[in-house]
């Protein structure tokens, strides 16, 4: 099931996101690698988050969103869904307003609590397809 916000889309073509990619890695064999690397070369700037990594494609990687130096416009999540509760609650206490749920991302859990919650989100869409290049 796909849960479509327009807000979310919009927020994407807005005239400079800023997108914390949650799962961003180095491993070519993940998501994670191909949307982060996908995002930079179409000129979004992106932000990678993974509590694994000191950097990502060559830039710091930051333990989590409250790690932050700036407030991201979107958190696009490319974890699993047990992984994507934490980043779900750590986003509403944040009060970050945009969660993009990659396919796979999302569990029933995840979208109640993101429908209870008030945090606009898209799930099951690909951030990839919806994202043009940028001048």
């Amino acid at each position: 099931m796909t849960m479509y916000h327009d807000p979310v889309t919009a927020k994407l073509n807005e005239s400079d996101p800023l997108i914390a990619v949650v799962g961003a890695t180095d491993d070519n064999r993940k998501y994670g690698s191909a949307i982060y690397r996908n995002l930079k070369r179409k000129g979004y700037r992106v932000v990678p988050v993974n509590n694994r990594r000191a950097t990502v494609d060559g830039d710091v990687a930051y333990r989590s969103l409250s790690d932050l130096p700036d407030a991201p416009d979107i958190v696009n999540v490319v974890v699993p869904p047990d992984q994507t509760m934490v980043v779900a609650e750590e986003a509403e206490r944040l009060r970050l307003e945009i969660i993009w749920l990659q396919p796979g991302a999302e569990s029933r859990e995840v979208l109640d609590f993101l429908e209870n919650s008030g945090v606009r989100y898209l799930a099951n869409a690909c951030i990839m397809v919806q994202a043009r290049a940028r001048n």
